[in-house]
């Protein structure tokens, strides 16, 4: 612990990188992952061959993208885009999968409400669909943030800065203090992040917590 609060200004600028590694990706996997999945949901065999192809790619080793990656798109080796794309890519893999799950949580009651009045598919999906499925949403996209934190410490083992490089000095140096201080940063920052978008949820979602309070009141009468 020593060892970080000395070292506070490295540790913030590696911190600054590696929000920039892990959220940038999120936002890719959410722009091609929403548009994406509302397509594909109510079309059966289409839903299950990208399923498939996201769960393939989910299962690709990081490091191996990593490695691979500059090679394809033609970067350099060092370039901290390497990290961005591989992590869009397990992002992507993810929400892909989610956001038809989200939606079928709708109730169908609400869906059938929204065609009776004369709603467009598209207008349905946007104006109702996707704003109830925000809680179930929500908890994918925290899951996808904590492992984005988690995954861009293996840029480190390349040279791709981030917190992980905290992990790659120490055990060169022989210096378990610093090695510390790098799963103290990830873990307190993976924390942060998680409970921000749980709040977010939370403000964004204000019917869940009134069915909370008359469900308590219930229970007390």
């Amino acid at each position: 612990m020593t060892w970080l609060f000395d070292n506070f200004d490295v540790v913030l600028g590696y911190t600054k990188t590696h929000l920039y590694l892990s959220l940038v990706p999120l936002f890719v996997g959410l722009l091609i992952a929403i548009p994406l999945g509302t397509v594909i949901r109510n079309t059966r065999w289409v839903r299950r061959i990208t399923l498939t192809v996201a769960s393939i790619a989910f299962t690709l080793p990081s490091l191996a993208l990593f490695v691979t990656i500059p090679a394809v798109v033609g970067l350099p080796v060092l370039d901290p885009l390497n990290v961005v794309i591989a992590l869009a890519v397990y992002s992507t893999a993810l929400l892909v999968r989610a956001v038809p799950e989200a939606l079928d949580s709708v109730p169908f009651a609400v869906v059938d409400s929204a065609e009776a009045m004369g709603y467009s598919t598209l207008r349905r999906a946007l104006t109702v669909e996707l704003p109830l499925a925000l809680p179930v949403l929500i908890a994918n996209i925290r899951v996808v943030a904590v492992t984005n934190i988690s995954l861009v410490s293996v840029g480190s083992v390349i040279g791709i800065g981030g917190l992980g490089q905290l992990f790659t000095q120490g055990y060169q140096r022989d210096y378990p203090d610093q090695i510390f201080a790098g799963i103290i940063s990830i873990v307190f920052l993976a924390l942060v992040f998680d409970a921000a978008l749980f709040l977010l949820g939370r403000r964004l979602t204000p019917w869940t917590r009134l069915g909370t309070g008359s469900s308590k009141k219930k229970a007390r009468a």
